[in-house]
């Protein structure tokens, strides 16, 4: 699948530690591979019709949306503030 990246999304990324974003990267290597692979934890958003969650690590979460064949990686950060905001 083809991925890309909201302005949003960039920007949080750009303020994430670079481990963390070592992490992010790994981790949308793997969505575009495989929705369902073991590690990612891919759920829906409840209450978010459409929105998508993934498992970065323990602290650290990232959504995103499916438009046609494309998935649009809308916000990544702490597990807290992405939930409250996807």
């Amino acid at each position: 699948m083809k991925i890309k990246a909201y302005r949003r999304f960039k920007k949080a990324y750009g303020d994430l530690p670079s481990v963390i974003q070592k992490k992010v990267d790994k981790q949308v290597v793997s969505l575009s591979e495989d929705l369902s692979h073991p590690s990612l934890h891919t759920k829906k958003i409840k209450g978010k019709e459409g929105i998508w969650e993934l498992r970065v690590d323990f602290h650290y979460r990232l959504t995103f949306e499916y438009i046609g064949d494309t998935i649009f990686l809308r916000v990544v950060g702490n597990h807290d503030e992405v939930l409250r905001n996807p």
